[in-house]
């Protein structure tokens, strides 16, 4: 009974699906999706994330990349940043909250690559999204794939100055086709697009700061446990770095069967 709780509980407050509520408790799949039928809990892609009612429509159909070396999906994701004391996200509206909105602190920009394959993932935190922060960027995120053998042979951006850039343009060898996505059609950047979610949902808003300094401290941690311990249904419920070595190891890059990623 105790474990029925824990189950039901992650499931009501997270918005995770069987396979991962599994990883984080260290039980069966097949029990929790037991536990989630009895207890009668809807589906994922039943739900709004936000709100918990049906509002979800049906899935595109997906695509990927058969090998971890093939396309690298780039976005910058725009945060808020914290002012002393806390945010009004976790604070609520209160009169000091306000004076310190309208202060106000700036955006923080994290700037994101993700593999499209294995969902292996450069991050960074940084103060602007000008053309030099782009170009220096990706110049690192090449330094990171290539340290774990992947040769980068695309590069996915939406259609942003920054990325339009020569600076960009130039950090790219002759071997790296660049990529734009269609105007006004984020899907596109699918994969990245559904990283920067998952942060905001499981990092930036996850707890209460006292601080955007506290936030960024954590930051670290949370980039470790992406990639070497949470489970991702659209990679068949491994990892990124288990994902990655498991077809290193096979030495063909073959694909296993994937069903939809409701993380």
């Amino acid at each position: 009974m105790r474990r029925e709780r824990r189950i039901v509980k992650v499931r009501f407050t997270q918005y995770w699906g069987a396979p991962r509520i599994a990883a984080h408790l260290k039980i069966a799949c097949s029990t929790v999706e037991a536990v989630l039928r009895r207890y009668r809990m809807p589906l994922l892609r039943h739900l709004d994330q936000n709100t918990g009612p049906p509002g979800r429509g049906p899935k595109p159909c997906r695509y990927e990349y058969p090998v971890p070396r093939g396309m690298v999906h780039v976005d910058i994701k725009k945060l808020g940043r914290i002012p002393d004391g806390g945010g009004h996200r976790k604070l609520g509206q209160t009169v000091g909250n306000r004076n310190n909105k309208k202060q106000g602190r700036g955006y923080a920009y994290l700037p994101q690559a993700v593999d499209d394959h294995c969902r292996l993932t450069y991050s960074e935190i940084v103060c602007n999204e000008c053309k030099s922060a782009a170009a220096g960027f990706w110049t690192q995120a090449n330094a990171f794939f290539n340290a774990h053998e992947i040769g980068v042979s695309g590069v996915l951006t939406d259609n942003g100055s920054c990325y339009r850039s020569k600076d960009s343009a130039n950090t790219l060898t002759t071997a790296i086709t660049r990529k734009f996505t269609r105007p006004y059609r984020p899907q596109t950047n699918g994969k990245v697009e559904r990283f920067n979610r998952s942060l905001a949902a499981e990092w930036a808003y996850a707890d209460t700061y006292t601080s955007d300094e506290a936030r960024a401290a954590t930051y670290d941690d949370r980039r470790h446990q992406y990639k070497y311990h949470r489970a991702h249904t659209g990679i068949g419920g491994l990892t990124p770095m288990k994902c990655l070595r498991v077809h290193s190891l096979a030495g063909n890059y073959s694909i296993c069967s994937r069903g939809g990623d409701e993380h």
